[in-house]
């Protein structure tokens, strides 16, 4: 992630400074310039012990009685101020330090979300620009104290691990920022389920970037962010202005896992409102246990019903190769019926293992 690189002097001088000298070279008072300005003598004196600033319109007046250009003496005021303004948010940037380390920033480093620096300082100013705040304060109001309640309805104050999390989600709105999609139908959302269903079914080895094109085609950012240290997600939904984001981990590397959570995701969308954020496998206080349900439900019927298992387990004797046969007749993938013995005690957590497919987003 590129930062802007700029340079700003170590120090500056107040343009007072420079107004002294010059009317010392005139031998005109304070008095008499004010006069020849048209300005008040208190003014002047207040310019020249550096107490007031030299405003545009009053360069202009300079111009005329100093025969110095007035862009002169504005381009002084202002990097002086600018100066000022730096020296108070160096002292912010000092008082932010003990907040940094809070954060798992040798991961996200790791990840290319930050970029890698060794003063604290830097840091700090590193943090500030990844979440597009001024100060910890404003992080908290953001994450913590709930200022933006439309768009994101929950306190991360409740959470084990809020620096972690917020860093993650974070990532997720600058991955979804990235992507362009027109207005969310869902209509069309609720048809494209049938043909990711189908992706689900085959795996193939460019899944995720078809899933990401279909869902965009219907107004949906999918994005994949990696896990990072004590943020241990599967994955969330939430609403970014009009469109919903799936923001997905795939946290066990594992195909029935990955799936699974995408449609859960998906139920959240279709079923929920906006004004909720669901995090996946956190616990936080906010969090409403009846959607959760009712998303699992959900992911349930579209990877591999209640029927559909009632079905498999009703085809005595149960073996991997019936499981392939229903797997293809259900139009899911094996790993999906598999996962779900395995976590029932159905089925040996030896069989069948193979049907199991380590994803890869390396190039995600």
């Amino acid at each position: 992630m590129a930062t802007v690189n700029e340079f700003y002097t170590d120090i500056a001088f107040h343009p007072g400074e420079t107004l002294a000298e010059k009317l010392e070279e005139l031998k005109m008072g304070p008095k008499e310039f004010a006069i020849r300005t048209g300005k008040p003598e208190k003014t002047i004196i207040a310019i020249i012990k550096g107490d007031s600033s030299i405003t545009p319109e009053m360069a202009v007046l300079f111009e005329s009685v100093l025969k110095i250009p007035a862009s002169f003496w504005i381009k002084r005021q202002f990097s002086f101020d600018e100066y000022k303004a730096r020296e108070k948010r160096a002292l912010v940037i000092e008082e932010a330090k003990d907040w940094a380390k809070y954060f798992p920033i040798a991961d996200m480093v790791k990840c290319g979300w930050l970029n890698a620096k060794t003063k604290a300082e830097e840091k700090v100013a590193e943090l500030f620009h990844f979440f597009g705040v001024s100060s910890p304060d404003a992080w908290k109001d953001y994450f913590f104290n709930q200022q933006l309640k439309v768009a994101f309805r929950i306190s991360l104050a409740h959470t084990k691990e809020p620096y972690a999390i917020s860093a993650w989600i974070r990532q997720g709105e600058i991955q979804a920022s990235h992507l362009q999609c027109g207005e969310y139908s869902e209509a069309k959302f609720k048809k494209a389920l049938k043909e990711i269903k189908t992706i689900m079914a085959t795996q193939p080895n460019d899944f995720f970037e078809q899933l990401q094109q279909i869902c965009l085609a219907c107004g949906v950012k999918v994005v994949y962010t990696p896990c990072i240290k004590k943020a241990p997600l599967s994955g969330a939904t939430r609403w970014i202005d009009d469109n919903p984001l799936i923001q997905l981990t795939g946290r066990y590397k594992q195909n029935d896992r990955f799936w699974f959570t995408f449609f859960h995701e998906a139920g959240h969308i279709l079923l929920h409102g906006k004004k909720d954020i669901f995090l996946e496998d956190i616990e936080y206080s906010d969090a409403d246990l009846e959607k959760e349900a009712q998303a699992n439900e959900f992911a349930v019927e579209w990877t591999f019903s209640k029927e559909q298992e009632e079905e498999v387990l009703n085809a005595i004797p149960l073996t991997i190769k019936s499981i392939q046969e229903f797997a293809k007749k259900f139009n899911t993938h094996p790993a999906m019926i598999i996962g779900r013995f395995h976590k029932k005690e159905l089925l040996h957590y030896s069989k069948g293992r193979d049907f199991f497919v380590k994803l890869d987003f390396s190039d995600n």
